[in-house]
């Protein structure tokens, strides 16, 4: 970049929270890399965090890091966390310039020589009005430019964003567009029309129409025993399977053989021997067929039997030894906030591909 030349600057928010913004972020990111190298990405406010090299910055932070090799300091590219206690902290000791001296320094650094930079928000316009610090602020602060995500739809999704746009529009920030995701993929051409006329007649650009891929909401092994704890008694280098179905073990061996499907994951206390050796037997027959566990949680802290765990070790399966109950296990699956992690290839290569494929990159920096 040249000397003294401003990067341009893309703020990225979304109607709500998990409407794919992480992983838009991503695909623009690697598109970027690719048509205007270098770039720099920072997240001024984070909500979900965790642990770096002694660093506590947010999770979509430590996944950038991971996929794009950024050399520039964590605490710079996630410079505000907020924990437990800090709003609550923040309406009794209220101190705005230091959060805006923070962002403001910490987003000069990540910018220094870069062509462009990637700011992603943190759901909807007005989260952290709380603390002084909403999206709309942050990105006017920056002096970014916005896109909104939302999800497919056409009513709903146009609803949602003109609520979010009349936000920026009040802090004085510049909506770029729209990127619709999530649409299912018979509807794709149908929503895409619609919304663009919809959006087109309030002036708002529509500037990608993403389809819904199954891969990227489902959970990892690695993500659900991050999320759910335990101690993991096999399969630590296939921890990046994905799930697809999920089966509480609480009927007969040959009645569960008739809900394994690809990729299952099966949840049953760890003494019951039958139900195991019933989905050991479905991996070794069924591993290259459609049919096959990818990973088991066994509940209420049972360890099952050594002559059982060898088995276990004999295959590929990731096995997780857990505490709760099965049903308390299986809801907290069940609500689990699917985001990538850097462990999840095939996901960060199919953002890449979605967002390369169908979002008008070019229009998007042109604008900038």
């Amino acid at each position: 970049m040249a000397i003294g030349k401003k990067p341009k600057k893309l703020f990225v928010a979304a109607t709500r929270q998990d409407q794919g913004k992480t992983t838009i972020s991503l695909g623009l990111l690697a598109a970027f890399e690719e048509m205007t190298p270098p770039v720099g990405f920072i997240k001024p406010v984070g909500q979900r965090y965790v642990e770096v090299d002694g660093v506590r910055v947010d999770e979509d932070v430590a996944l950038m890091r991971a996929v794009f090799k950024h050399e520039v300091g964590l605490a710079d590219m996630s410079p505000v966390t907020v924990g437990r206690s800090f709003t609550r902290d923040y309406i009794l000791h209220p101190n705005r310039q230091a959060l805006v001296d923070r962002v403001r320094a910490a987003f000069e650094r990540v910018a220094e020589g870069k062509n462009a930079v990637v700011i992603e928000g943190t759901g909807h316009a007005g989260v952290g009005s709380c603390f002084d610090m909403s999206n709309a602020e942050v990105a006017k602060l920056l002096g970014a430019k916005v896109i909104i995500v939302t999800e497919g739809g056409i009513g709903g999704p146009i609803d949602e964003v003109m609520l979010n746009a009349s936000v920026f529009h009040e802090h004085g920030v510049e909506l770029l567009g729209v990127i619709l995701n999530k649409v299912r993929p018979e509807k794709l051409d149908s929503v895409a029309t619609f919304v663009e006329e919809g959006l087109g007649r309030k002036g708002i650009e529509l500037l990608g129409v993403i389809p819904h891929e199954t891969i990227l909401s489902n959970p990892t092994m690695n993500q659900i025993l991050n999320e759910v704890g335990g101690d993991l008694l096999n399969g630590d280098r296939y921890l990046a399977n994905e799930i697809e179905t999920v089966i509480v073990g609480a009927m007969t061996a040959h009645r569960a053989l008739d809900y394994i499907y690809h990729n299952s994951l099966l949840i049953t206390p760890g003494d019951r021997d039958d139900l195991i050796l019933a989905a050991m037997s479905s991996y070794a027959v069924g591993e290259d067929k459609a049919n096959f566990v990818a990973g088991m949680l066994l509940t209420g802290g049972v360890r099952p039997h050594e002559n059982i765990v060898r088995l276990l070790r004999r295959t590929n399966i990731p096995v997780v030894l857990v505490k709760g109950d099965s049903y308390s296990v299986a809801a907290a699956v069940n609500n689990l906030k699917i985001k990538i992690q850097p462990v999840d290839t095939k996901k960060i290569v199919m953002a890449r591909r979605l967002v390369k494929r169908f979002v008008n990159v070019q229009r998007i920096l042109d604008a900038l």
